[in-house]
């Protein structure tokens, strides 16, 4: 393998809780609530999926459907979804809608997963290639800087910059050029089936993590070290 290519949420970084998340934008808003009803405000946004990178919508109200499906191929209906979602809640401003969909955007909001660091410069070390492939609306790429980790990634593919979201192999297409990388060479890492799971029309090898919290996994991303370092990948499905 001469080339890794990453997800980004749920797989290098979490996003912070969902009360970690409104408590944040209504410090910042001078806006108090007690706390039984700020918990159940966050529940409540929770459910209704509002928090990228959290837990998916129990239910996507009908009129959300069409820009949920296709909501990371733009900014503008990553947006559109997320906040749509959001105003299922109802919150002491209608501004602060707005103001989470920001804080999400924000370096402060997430957190890599404690083994980032180490397999990403060991994967440098080697010199295997790495790319970040990821559906979202926004540029994450601040964020890898806030957190030290731009320096070990060669190449971003992003669905919103494309107009196209995984599973399309197109996408990983994108990155395996950019990287100059021969997919049947290329590994490519995530936490989820489907989206990721794309990259083996390529010919790419896939690894699935768990998307859990970072206290909860501590050492998820090491194997790709000892898999970058094998023989036989082709085909994986770990």
């Amino acid at each position: 393998m001469t080339t890794v290519l990453f997800d980004f949420s749920g797989t290098l970084f979490r996003i912070e809780s969902a009360e970690s998340w409104l408590r944040a934008v209504l410090d910042a808003a001078g806006v108090a609530l007690p706390e039984s009803e700020l918990l159940a405000k966050a529940a409540a946004l929770e459910t209704a999926g509002a928090l990228p990178g959290g837990p998916a919508p129990v239910r996507v109200p009908d009129d959300l459907a069409g820009a949920w499906r296709v909501r990371d191929e733009s900014a503008a209906l990553h947006r559109a979804a997320y906040t749509g979602l959001s105003r299922q809640v109802t919150l002491p401003d209608p501004a602060l809608h707005d103001a989470l969909y920001d804080r999400h955007r924000t370096p402060a909001a997430w957190t890599p997963y404690p083994d980032a660091l180490d397999v990403l410069n060991g994967l440098r070390g080697g010199g295997v290639r790495v790319g970040v492939v990821s559906n979202i609306g926004w540029d994450l790429r601040p964020v890898f800087r806030e957190h030290g980790l731009d320096r070990y990634v060669d190449a971003y593919v992003l669905s919103y910059e494309h107009g196209v979201q995984k599973p399309d192999p197109r996408l990983f297409m994108v990155a395996c050029e950019t990287l100059g990388a021969d997919p049947r060479r290329t590994l490519m890492v995530g936490d989820d089936r489907r989206a990721d799971g794309g990259a083996a029309a390529l010919g790419c090898a896939v690894h699935f993590v768990d998307h859990l919290p970072t206290d909860e996994r501590p050492h998820g991303l090491r194997p790709v070290l000892n898999l970058v370092g094998s023989e036989g990948l082709k085909g994986l499905e770990g």
